[in-house]
């Protein structure tokens, strides 16, 4: 009797826990929508700016449907949403999954595109290095990152209709790649680094010859060759600043560096 009284209180007492742990559970709402639902609210969502919500629908969506019309699409919005809600890391991951999962996939250009929004709207990897700190601590990594994908989508995509909005981006990045150099370039030759300025001067010569960044790199190498007299190197430099600028400041001064515009003003 005793036996059978405490095996009695046993199960009570375990439901009674049970039932405490479910209390402050809500009940999915989305339980037994269809696939079409599914996307559809989250679609709704996303337009909607809320891309918390958006995303946990396109997982859900995902996850009861994984071989449905709409996973791969759930895969693609997932990564948009992150796109838009700014939390880049995650962007980048739901993008490089699809890509890995679907390199054959007929939209899989845009996700190339997409990798390179993420990276290209990075303004802390693109601006932060026009601050106080030391500009050499501030490799515009976000900058190489978005070159690297828009190049890889015109390359391998090039009919694709986002080819042609990649290239100008592709422009629009090699000058300022430059520009980065030539702004690390005048900070070494300002602080007496003047072989460290000569080198980040001549990668913009070599790596960018296209870019308007060329015609001062070549004014702050003229000027550093000259700080190290080393008159050969000085006028060889010169005589290259010549024979492509020769509608004046050919003696390159210092002057002449610091009054150019600054280039992030261009952006």
């Amino acid at each position: 009797m005793l036996k059978n009284s405490l095996k009695l209180a046993a199960i009570v007492l375990a439901l009674l826990l049970s039932g405490c742990g479910s209390l402050g559970e809500k009940p999915d709402e989305t339980k037994g929508w269809s696939a079409d639902r599914l996307y559809a609210e989250a679609i709704d969502e996303l337009r909607g700016g809320a891309y918390d919500k958006s995303i946990k629908l396109f997982e859900k969506l995902e996850s009861r449907y994984p071989f449905g019309q709409y996973a791969q699409q759930a895969q693609m919005q997932t990564a948009y949403a992150y796109y838009k809600q700014n939390d880049q890391a995650q962007a980048l991951a739901a993008i490089e999954r699809f890509i890995r999962l679907h390199p054959n996939h007929p939209n899989v250009d845009y996700m190339y595109f997409l990798r390179g929004l993420a990276n290209f709207n990075d303004k802390k990897g693109l601006f932060d290095f026009i601050s106080a700190q030391d500009p050499t601590e501030r490799d515009p990594k976000a900058a190489r990152a978005a070159f690297d994908a828009f190049k890889q989508l015109v390359e391998r995509f090039p009919e694709s209709r986002y080819a042609e909005d990649a290239q100008d981006r592709l422009k629009y990045l090699v000058e300022a790649m430059a520009q980065y150099e030539v702004h690390v370039a005048r900070y070494y030759y300002r602080r007496g680094a003047y072989v460290a300025a000569v080198n980040r001067a001549q990668n913009v010569v070599r790596n960018y010859p296209s870019s308007g960044a060329v015609r001062n790199a070549l004014r702050i190498e003229i000027m550093a060759y000259d700080a190290m007299d080393m008159p050969q190197l000085r006028d060889d430099a010169q005589r290259v600043y010549d024979l492509n600028f020769k509608d004046g400041d050919a003696a390159g001064g210092e002057a002449a560096v610091r009054s150019a515009k600054p280039w992030w003003k261009l952006w």
